[in-house]
């Protein structure tokens, strides 16, 4: 398991100096929007919204603490650095338009390591198009920081908060959850087991589905798309990153109301229990604590039910109450849970 490929060929990163390994990692750059005047090349991006509102998220991702290339590859983490981006600007009801990449890397990795990371990152942008705008370069003691920055826009200008939840407003979630914490268990448990013995042949046959959604997660774009086509317009709405129950509370918070979730309704797919099973961990646990679904957990009008319950990949899971009742799970067995924030924590 290593960051660089088998080819003998390596280069340098101070063979091209900063601005010679900026023009090579940025010279199939397409433009999509033709809110785009201008991006790489100059001082600055210029960008033209058509949108009155605009959305702006960053994201910094750093070796070690929130990736390990042990098993996740380069070209998978220029993706995924990308789309967690995306997945935020799609938690405001909007589309990502521009992305500004930022990185710092030690002489340990070569030019034809940056440009499998930079192949993911141009792939992401292909897929969702969205424009890549500029950037920067920099050294680094060890190992690799990523700091991406994603400009978007509102669906027709409907920008939507985590403080709109009403009482009585349906709970929905899109996809399944608990699958991406299966795959980084899987892939922890074959760290380990490489560590212990490196000519051993990891054994990730029957893992597909929970590795890709650990290492490549979609922004869930299609999901507004859908929304919107339907005239729904969610009350409140956040993206999954930290776990069901983190971002539940702070939908709650932020809205001042309390909830309850129906344990028997959360969307776990079978290839996710059946792998947490192997490591003895409940699916609702992992559903609620695990983080890194990078689905869309929003809430819509009770009014909103009959056209909600027929979309695709849509579940409702639960509603909103009054503060005073508190956050809740409540299981197939009537038991009311408290619910606790118990998933990633940046600063734990």
């Amino acid at each position: 398991m290593s960051i660089e490929n088998n080819d003998s060929t390596r280069t340098e990163l101070n063979s091209l100096g900063e601005f010679g390994l900026i023009d090579h990692l940025t010279q199939s750059v397409n433009i999509f929007n033709k809110t785009t005047l201008k991006g790489i090349g100059d001082d600055a991006a210029v960008i033209c919204p058509e949108s009155n509102q605009v959305l702006i998220s960053t994201d910094l991702l750093i070796e070690g603490i929130h990736f390990d290339l042990t098993y996740m590859p380069l070209k998978h983490l220029g993706y995924k650095a990308c789309t967690v981006n995306f997945s935020d600007i799609a938690a405001m009801n909007g589309r990502p338009k521009q992305i500004t990449v930022s990185i710092a890397v030690s002489n340990r990795f070569s030019v034809e390591a940056l440009e499998e990371l930079y192949s993911g990152i141009h792939l992401a942008c292909e897929r969702y198009k969205v424009d890549l705008v500029g950037g920067d370069t920099a050294s680094s003691p060890g190992g690799l920081f990523i700091s991406v920055s994603v400009i978007g826009e509102p669906v027709d200008e409907k920008t939507v908060y985590r403080n709109g939840a009403n009482k009585n407003d349906l709970v929905c979630v899109s996809g399944d959850l608990g699958a991406a914490y299966a795959g980084l268990l899987t892939l922890e448990r074959e760290k380990a087991t490489y560590t212990a013995n490196p000519n051993a042949q990891p054994d990730l046959e029957s893992y597909d589905y929970v590795l890709e959604r650990q290492i490549k997660p979609e922004a869930r774009l299609d999901i507004i798309d859908l929304l919107h086509e339907n005239n729904i317009k969610p009350t409140s709405m956040i993206d999954i990153s930290d776990g069901l129950a983190s971002e539940i509370l702070h939908i709650c918070k932020q809205s001042d109301v309390g909830c309850e979730l129906y344990e028997d309704k959360l969307p776990i797919d079978y290839a996710t229990t059946r792998t947490l099973e192997e490591f003895k961990i409940l699916p609702t646990t992992a559903a609620l604590n695990g983080g890194e679904d990078y689905e869309l957990l929003f809430t819509v009008r009770q009014s909103d039910y009959e056209t909600i319950k027929t979309l695709k990949d849509i579940c409702v899971i639960g509603y909103i109450t009054d503060k005073e009742k508190g956050t809740l799970l409540i299981t197939p067995q009537n038991t009311s849970i408290e619910l606790k924030a118990q998933g990633w924590n940046h600063m734990r």
